[in-house]
């Protein structure tokens, strides 16, 4: 029984295209890649309507939807694009670096020593 106005979340993500299939949908929901208005979704059963924030998490991109409208069909894109608004952050450009990305500086010959430098270390060592 499906109340006016709502719809599964596997349903409406399949609707949306955020994802190719239905059973895509439930494990997305499922593995906790997915939350209504801030509160993770358990199940591919928990419904949702209009006025609801999606935070969906797709491999290294992070989607914030408005849900809009409930799903009929996959439609066309054109179609899918107004069950919801998207309102995530632009991503970085790609040109710049990320400031806590910088690698770290390391002085010249301070790794691993050499096979010549552990010999010179056993002998030094005592063990031969």
């Amino acid at each position: 029984m499906v109340a006016e106005g709502r719809q599964r979340i596997d349903k409406w993500l399949f609707f949306s295209r955020a994802v190719k299939s239905r059973s895509l949908a439930a494990r997305l929901v499922v593995a906790g890649r997915v939350r209504i208005n801030r509160d993770k979704a358990a199940q591919a059963s928990d419904m949702v309507r209009p006025g609801d924030v999606l935070t969906i998490t797709l491999e290294r991109r992070i989607f914030i939807w408005k849900v809009l409208a409930t799903g009929a069909r996959r439609g066309p894109a054109e179609e899918a694009r107004m069950l919801y608004e998207d309102m995530s952050p632009p991503p970085p450009p790609k040109g710049e670096a990320i400031p806590d990305a910088i690698p770290a500086l390391r002085e010249a010959g301070s790794g691993r020593p050499t096979k010549k430098q552990r010999r010179e270390t056993d002998r030094l060592l005592g063990e031969d």
